[in-house]
């Protein structure tokens, strides 16, 4: 077995695979359980202590 961790990060559409590279890139060592990386589109958001929606939430 593995120790696995989950990672979550919301970014913008632009920097988005510059983050995928960088996870990418650090998290591989070559050795089975490097990980995966998932991008799926955010399609709202909620800051539920200041009411603040879509881009401003987060």
């Amino acid at each position: 077995l593995h120790q696995k961790v989950k990672v979550e990060c919301i970014v913008a559409d632009i920097p988005a695979q510059d983050v995928v590279d960088a996870i990418a890139e650090a998290a591989h060592t070559g050795e089975p359980g490097d990980g995966k990386v998932f991008v799926t589109p955010v399609e709202h958001a909620v800051q539920i202590r200041t009411g603040k929606t879509g881009a401003d939430a987060v």
